[in-house]
């Protein structure tokens, strides 16, 4: 959309819609600090695009409600970032690539060192003054982080982070969606060892779903991220954030169909029966996902439409045989996610999680950012 063109064109032209609350996303950043224990405070999580939302709407709105320490994934997210917001801190998770140590330096940001090649690295960039750095640990995670032999040698030779201004220390849950799973003590267990070893520094073990297993997991500071999109950091329970996401797709067409007539591609779904056929400009290209396909649904005026047939690049098709015909209309709008159909209802539909559905949202849908204020 250029510059001069009214919201109202664009919106006309679209085929398919994303409401997103930034006066939400502010509250659920709030929400998690409430239920902190004292002394602790919230990051924000801002990767992958602010998890498909954008982050260069949401990371302001963020700091305006008082956030100043940021996370990122990659360098490129972190300069991106340090030029909407200039004086918060900015950590890049995904670590120091060689060769990366000066745009480090230059946008001010802290790198998230994983391995011992990292640190000495990044410990090789401190010429005349200490680097700010934090380090993670891996408790269990078998992902990025430094393991038990790493640890032991840093204890046996502390110099090793000599140059180092260490930022924090942290530690990344495994289960912590499952409250009963013995995973969570066993690390936490081993976070605190970890802490034992390494010189005093703020920590940081719990990110959403870790904040409600309890204080114990809270430390100094906590790095919420889908939790603040609206994806329920407690599945199986109430979800104690606020939707924050409003998906819709535009009908194309609406035509009846007799008894037999094939849906879709490969002739996936047959009709038992006559009934009405909606097609709407929502596909895979969209994030969509096609694994929704027979599984997924769509909200109109209330009622539940079936995905029917198999959800394609540009398209899926809806039975709304039982629908007002003056509410299933062509040029009318259905609910893909919203207060009631959430993101997690939606990622049940497709067989994954809450995460996937924000960050595959595509770049075709108009965006509408509400309650930028305040």
């Amino acid at each position: 959309m250029s510059g001069s063109e009214r919201p109202s064109r664009a919106l006309a032209r679209a085929g398919a819609v994303v409401e997103i609350d930034l006066a939400g996303i502010a509250e659920n950043w709030r929400r998690i600090a409430a239920a902190l224990k004292p002394g602790t405070v919230s990051a924000a999580v801002v990767k992958a695009d602010a998890y498909g939302l954008g982050m260069a709407r949401v990371a302001p709105r963020l700091a305006a409600a008082g956030c100043t320490l940021f996370f990122v994934a990659t360098l490129d997210e972190g300069i991106a970032l340090r030029r909407l917001l200039p004086s918060v801190e900015i950590a890049v998770l995904n670590g120091l690539l060689p060769g990366t140590g000066g745009e480090f330096s230059r946008a001010r940001l802290v790198p998230v060192l994983n391995d011992l090649g990292e640190i000495a690295a990044w410990r090789q960039s401190a010429t005349t003054r200490a680097l700010p750095a934090m380090i993670q640990i891996d408790t269990g995670m078998t992902r990025l982080g430094l393991g038990a032999a790493a640890l032991a040698e840093i204890a046996r030779a502390p110099a090793l982070l000599a140059g180092l201004e260490l930022r924090a220390i942290l530690s990344h849950l495994a289960c912590a969606e499952d409250p009963a799973h013995p995973l969570n003590s066993r690390q936490l267990a081993a976070f605190r060892a970890a802490l034992m070893a390494l010189p005093p520094a703020p920590a940081s073990l719990a990110a959403g779903s870790g904040v409600f297993l309890g204080t114990d997991y809270h430390f100094d500071f906590v790095r919420p991220g889908a939790a603040l999109y609206g994806v329920n950091p407690t599945p199986g329970r109430p979800n104690p954030m606020a939707q924050v996401v409003r998906v819709k797709g535009r009908i194309l067409q609406v035509r009846d169909v007799d008894s037999g007539a094939s849906v879709g591609y490969g002739a996936a779904h047959r009709m038992e029966r006559p009934g009405r056929i909606a097609t709407v400009a929502v596909g895979y290209a969209d994030g969509w996902l096609r694994s929704a396909s027979h599984r997924g649904s769509a909200g109109i005026a209330g009622q539940r439409a079936p995905v029917v047939g198999r959800i394609s690049m540009d398209l899926m098709t809806l039975d709304v045989t039982g629908i007002d015909p003056s509410l299933a209309r062509v040029g009318g709008f259905v609910d893909l996610i919203d207060e009631i159909h959430g993101v997690d209802e939606a990622a049940a539909a497709a067989g994954t999680i809450g995460y996937e559905i924000l960050t595959a949202l595509g770049r075709r849908y108009h965006r509408i950012y509400r309650g930028t204020a305040g």
